[in-house]
Parts: C-alpha cells; structure tokens; sequence
C-alpha cells in the first residue's frame, strides 16, 4: 500500500491529503435541513447530514489528490449512525481511488490490539465467511503501550498489504508533557522514532516501509531530525493551515526528491468556503470552495518541495 500512496502522490504531484473531520457546525444549514427532513433531528439525521458533506466534497476533490484521512472521533460522536457514514465514507473514497488513511490512533495490547487491527485494516471471521468492517489502507496508531500494541498492525498489514502511521511527535501545544520528556538523554519520541525504524524492517519496499510516523507540522525543528532519523518511514503531517504551519515550516519534512511526507489539511479544505478567501463560492458551492483550497494548498507545498 505504501507503494500505491507514492505512485498516487507522484502523479497528481499532490503531497497531501484532505482530512474528513466534519463536525456538524461545518455542514451549511441546507445539508443539515435536508437530512432532518428525511430523518429529524437525531443522530441518523446528523449522520446523513456529514455524509452528504463527505461525499460533495470527495466529488470535488478526488482527482487532484492522492488521499483522505477521516478522524474516526467526528463520526462515533453521533453513535452507530455515525460508525454507518465513517464506513460509507471510507468506502466511497476508495471508489474513487484515493487512499484512505483511518485516523483512528489505536492502541492496546494482546487479543485487543489485535480486533482493533483486523477491524480497521484486516478481516473479521463470521462463521465460514470474512468480513472486512472498515477497510482503510492505513491506521494511525498509538506507540505508547510498546511493541505488544504493535505486533497485531504489522502482522495484519503484511497479510492485507496495508499500513500504520506512528505517533511519534503530535502538532498539538501540550505533546511535549510527554513526548518531550528526556529519557537517557533523549526526548521521548527519539526513542518512539527508533522503534518505528525497527518496527519497519521488512515491511513495504525498498524506499519506505509500511511502517510510517505522524510528525507534527508546529515542530519543523523537530521534523527535519526525525526526517532525517527515520529515512524508510513516510512522515504524516498534521498541523498544516489551522494550525499554524506554512509551506515554508515544511521543506525538511520531505526527502530529496520530494517524497516521504504527505500533508493533512482538514479544516482549511473542507470548512473553505466560511474563510474570507473563498466566500465567493458561496454555501451552495462549498465543494467548489474545497477544490479551490486544495489547489491552493498543492501548489504552496509545490513552491518548497
């Protein structure tokens, strides 16, 4: 799958991928007013309101981009309704063609990690059939339970052909409590970093390996030592546009040829057509808006790649 990610980067020249993470304050008022009119206003109204949102704004993005990461916690916030439109969106996306990065940041251990592995990336047995119940081509991962929490990923990933993205270092102002603290005098996720090279080993192809690494985009410093600590791993960046991060925090994250990271934007993309920049388009057109954002977004990370 790693290999798909680059071949799909590589020909829409598009580091990046939009994050579906639709709160429904996001979705305009005649989304909303139409899937309550269908189903109320109850958590299957709420949930076919962000899937109608998905969906326009996958139309309108699916050809110039390589990948979507929908955030799992904006979906189970609306119950088994929105378990139903995380399915359908991830499902829809790979219609299209495009990677689908869960951003689901599982992490435990034994028989637990293991049904948390086989739900998002592998099968579930029911009698004599399988299943696959979410089907991403990747999941993001937490590191903090060791390598027990990691095994089931790897093993799953090697059978399906999938992968994992690794919190290594996160965007947000309070990671470095933890992630910061040193440790034989070294900061936490420099040892994280380590063990996502060792984790890596005999997984993907001969430049990245299935094994990759969320670094934050608010730490460039941080960025470019762990692009250079972990030279197999693709890097996942959030942290781009809302959060603060420029084109110009983002060089390092990428390799010499212009490879080994992708990009998250969520807000920016898909909340486009609120910003001053793209109110042109109009709530109507909200998915004209994305688009417009995106392109805008692939050809500022173009000017420094």
């Amino acid at each position: 799958m790693i290999n798909k990610l680059i071949d799909k980067i590589t020909k829409t020249n598009a580091p990046i991928c939009v994050g579906l993470d639709p709160m429904l304050s996001y979705v305009p008022e005649f989304l909303q007013k139409k899937a309550f009119e269908m189903h109320g206003e109850t958590l299957e109204g709420a949930a076919e309101a962000i899937w109608q949102f998905n969906k326009e704004i996958i139309d309108k993005v699916y050809d110039i981009i390589p990948a979507v990461k929908p955030q799992i916690a904006m979906y189970e916030q609306f119950g088994p309704a929105g378990l139903v439109a995380y399915r359908k969106t991830v499902s829809y996306s790979k219609e299209k063609g495009l990677v689908v990065i869960g951003d689901v940041k599982r992490g435990d251990i034994g028989s637990t990690s293991a049904a948390y592995a086989d739900a998002h990336l592998g099968k579930v047995k029911v009698g004599s059939k399988t299943y696959s119940a979410f089907d991403e081509d990747f999941a993001t991962v937490n590191p903090y339970l060791g390598t027990d929490g990691i095994e089931p990923f790897l093993k799953v990933c090697k059978e399906e052909n999938k992968g994992i993205f690794v919190l290594v270092k996160t965007s947000n102002p309070s990671s470095g409590e933890f992630q910061d603290r040193l440790i034989d005098g070294k900061p936490l996720y420099e040892h994280v970093a380590s063990k996502v090279n060792e984790w890596g080993e005999g997984t993907g192809c001969d430049s990245y390996t299935a094994v990759g690494a969320v670094i934050g985009a608010t730490y460039p410093e941080v960025g470019r030592r762990m692009r250079a600590a972990m030279p197999k791993a693709f890097l996942l960046v959030p942290g781009y546009g809302a959060q603060g991060a420029t084109a110009a925090d983002l060089k390092d994250y990428f390799d010499k040829d212009g490879l080994g990271a992708i990009i998250n934007s969520s807000r920016g993309i898909i909340c486009a057509y609120t910003k001053e920049k793209y109110m042109r388009f109009g709530e109507g057109n909200f998915g004209e808006a994305a688009r417009a954002a995106t392109l805008d977004m692939i050809a500022d990370l173009n000017s420094v790649r």
